[in-house]
């Protein structure tokens, strides 16, 4: 099913008329139900943003519930030791946290995901299909890793082969990512008191089983040889590793993008719930890579490396102390109950950045859920072909692209837009950007490709094991230099005449209807078109594939809509929860 154009010569009900006979577009029943598409293409409507700011946050930290940092930080301390891996584990958290709080910021008070921030961060229209692709590809790659963690659950539990384990994994999802973030957030909200005993049941146990595995571990020389000592070459590889996970910010964006609109009656409540559903899932995320670290050190005698690297039967040994023949079960309930809460997130990400991705490449929408199955399909293959296997290789390697971009946005929106290099909003329609800025894009280009290079070797051991820290300098420098050198000039093809100097008494909640498709929409999602002669909704403006762009080209057309001016950073009406 895809969108289709009908001509009808009828004008719509609103503020603008169409151009005569100018085509429509009615879109396909699972694209135009925003009850499960949740403007995956879109800016978030005030009128859509029910829930309150602890609402959004708990659904968004529910999403951290992963045992991938388990697996994670156990590889990093085994291979490095707990010195040098300890020290990599607290750096990347770090570097995550500082990016992560402008961009999370930015999503809450514009009502974007990561992608459309991208698009007016620094990236351009079409510069930022190539981080759609980075992005798809952290959700399918995760969804592989915490899916395999998942198979292997079962497959202890009940001897299910994995193989087959990983078909379950993937199909459990389905019908709750279906029906979009009202599932979402029920199952967080049902699931979250089973994570938490289970998360905290481990670590009491060994408490008082063996209240001196703590200080062992601390001198745990790693498996590999690593020895008791800090390595700067084991430091920054294991920062590599970690920081692999540093676009996990955009999945915590496509909740944030909920939030509420900021007030003086909850803008404290809205700055917590900001500063810990976006940046500060990370601080979550790094003490369970040092506890899952010690549960497989822990672990490690009776199960062996291998298995030790398995979050599941680390979990088993933890617990058989107190619970006997029941600690499998309660161990597989839990990883089982942990993996379906990220895995829904995942498969959630992948299906907008995919949208994202192909509306702009094809010009076609059928709807954000048929992308489920393709970002599954993806994740599938991986589990299939045994990726667990390679997991420290793998990531390393994602980390030098993921950090490029995520500091190159990070860049534009502290730097770039707080000396006047960047426009002070984030404009993400296309009617506004240039195709391609190389400000932000082309520092990610450059950052890294020469820290991919490094990552291979072609610069020395050193180089190699810092390529994810000469990607982030890279990025951080060239951004705003790029900026600087270009004077700006690729951040707007035009102006957009809601944000001009001069606007008096916004509205931000007022609504247009869209010349092509005849839905409402509130003003940030609407642009002037001078070949429709009237407002045309962002997804009808990214579709359409036949005006040549001639609101960009022509300089001359000015704004022709507009009748009600406003300025998308304006605070709205707090919703009701």
């Amino acid at each position: 099913m895809t969108d289709t154009v009908t001509r009808d010569d009828a004008s719509p009900v609103g503020e603008a008329t169409p151009a005569e006979g100018g085509p429509k577009r009615s879109y396909a029943r699972l694209a135009a139900d925003e009850s499960r598409e949740d403007y995956s293409l879109r800016y978030a409507p005030h009128s859509f943003r029910r829930w309150s700011p602890t609402m959004v946050a708990s659904t968004a930290l529910g999403g951290i519930a992963y045992l991938a940092d388990f697996a994670i930080g156990a590889s990093i301390v085994f291979t490095y030791g707990f010195t040098s891996g300890f020290a990599s584990i607290l750096c990347a958290a770090t570097i995550i946290f500082v990016t992560g709080v402008p961009i999370a910021r930015a999503c809450a008070t514009y009502g974007l995901d990561m992608d459309l921030v991208t698009r007016g961060a620094g990236f351009g229209y079409f510069g930022s299909t190539l981080t759609s692709l980075i992005y798809a590809s952290f959700t399918f790659i995760f969804f592989a890793l915490e899916g395999s963690i998942m198979a292997q659950a079962m497959h202890q539990a009940v001897g299910l082969p994995v193989e087959i384990g990983y078909l379950v994994t993937t199909l459990i999802v389905i019908p709750i990512v279906f029906r979009g973030m009202g599932a979402l957030a029920k199952v967080q909200a049902w699931t979250q008191p089973i994570w938490l005993v289970g998360m905290a049941l481990p670590f009491l146990v060994l408490a008082f089983e063996a209240p001196d595995a703590w200080g062992a571990f601390g001198s745990f020389e790693g498996t590999e040889g690593a020895g008791q000592g800090f390595s700067w070459i084991g430091f920054g590889l294991g920062t590599g590793v970690a920081l692999s996970l540093i676009a996990q910010i955009g999945e915590q964006a496509d909740y944030l993008r909920f939030m509420p609109a900021k007030t003086e009656a909850n803008k404290r409540r809205w700055n917590l719930a900001v500063l810990a559903a976006g940046p500060g899932w990370v601080i979550i995320g790094a003490a369970k890579q040092l506890g899952g670290a010690f549960l497989a050190f822990a672990a490690l005698e009776a199960v062996g490396k291998t298995h030790a690297l398995e979050p599941i039967a680390p979990q088993i040994e933890a617990l058989r102390p107190w619970l006997g023949s029941f600690a499998l079960p309660a161990a597989a309930v839990f990883v089982i109950v942990s993996q379906i809460k990220i895995n829904v997130t995942n498969a959630y990400s992948g299906s907008l950045s995919w949208s994202n991705f192909f509306s702009r490449v094809t010009h076609r929408h059928p709807g954000r859920v048929w992308y489920i199955f393709l970002n599954l399909a993806i994740a599938l293959t991986l589990m299939e072909m045994n990726m667990f296997a390679a997991l420290n290789k793998l990531l390393g390697f994602y980390a030098n692209v993921g950090i490029a971009w995520i500091v190159a946005v990070a860049a534009d929106l502290v730097i770039n837009k707080r000396v006047g290099w960047s426009p002070p909003y984030i404009e993400f329609k296309r009617a506004y950007l240039h195709a391609v800025n190389p400000a932000g894009f082309g520092a990610m280009v450059i950052a890294s490709t020469v820290s991919i290079l490094a990552f291979f070797g072609l610069f020395g051991r050193y180089a190699e094991a810092f390529s994810t820290f000469i990607a982030a300098g890279l990025a951080l420098l060239l951004c705003p230099l790029i900026a600087w050198a270009t004077r700006g000039r690729y951040y707007l093809a035009r102006p957009n005449p809601v944000n001009g100097p001069h606007v008096e008494v916004p509205d931000i909640t007022a609504t247009h209807t869209c010349a092509v498709c005849e839905t409402a929409y509130e003003l940030p999602d609407i642009a002037d078109c001078p070949v429709r002669s009237g407002p045309i909704c962002s997804l009808c403006c990214s579709l359409d594939a036949e005006c040549g762009d001639v609101c960009r080209t022509s300089p001359a057309n000015g704004p022709v809509l507009m009748p009600v001016p406003t300025v998308p950073t304006a605070p709205a009406p707090d919703p009701a929860p």
